[in-house]
């Protein structure tokens, strides 16, 4: 079973007629992933991993937050809740008149609405751009997965033509040797 490293002459030799037979470049032109993909194919490994679960596990817990917020705040829940709030902050305080201690027109509730988007907007805009890191890094793995998938498929294809290759001669080699022999019989007939 050939190594996963390309050290050898006989791996590089064959990624380089992998390259060329598949992918149709020479081995230079390959990428990182590519070769990686050579290398596992060659080897006979899985390349599917769990690409999910390994960038949640390099998370800092800042980040975990700031997705759980992200979560929350985008949340029919969340504006529920915020709209109870709003609704009742309101009410309270138009019902309180000259004890209101946030009379119209709400100066409080405004400074607050505007650091509640001052901290969300940010904290959103961490975990989609987290999001968006982690998409790509799931385009690169299902690149990976897919592009092993075609070089497997194209190598079964080749076997398959290979074995029907075999068959082919050996069917020919046989109807040879059947004609040898109708030949042989009908010369003796006619002697």
């Amino acid at each position: 079973m050939p190594r996963e490293t390309d050290d050898n002459s006989g791996a590089r030799r064959e990624i380089a007629d992998g390259a060329n037979r598949y992918l149709g470049k020479p081995v230079e032109l390959l990428t990182d992933r590519e070769r990686v993909v050579f290398r596992r194919h060659l080897a006979r490994r899985a390349i599917t991993r769990d690409s999910n679960r390994t960038f949640d596990e390099t998370l800092t817990s800042g980040q975990r937050l700031a997705d759980k917020v992200a979560e929350f705040g985008g949340s029919w829940t969340f504006i529920m809740i915020f709209a109870l709030v709003l609704a009742l902050w309101v009410v309270s305080n138009l019902l309180a008149t000259a004890r209101a201690f946030d009379p119209y027109p709400f100066i409080f509730l405004n400074l607050i609405l505007s650091m509640l988007a001052a901290v969300q907007a940010p904290v959103i805009m961490m975990s989609q751009n987290r999001h968006s890191v982690k998409d790509r890094v799931d385009a690169a793995h299902d690149y990976e997965v897919n592009l092993k998938a075609e070089i497997e498929i194209m190598a079964l294809h080749d076997k398959l033509d290979q074995m029907r290759d075999i068959e082919l001669k050996s069917f020919v080699e046989k109807q040879q040797q059947q004609i040898d022999l109708l030949t042989a019989l009908l010369v003796h007939q006619n002697k």
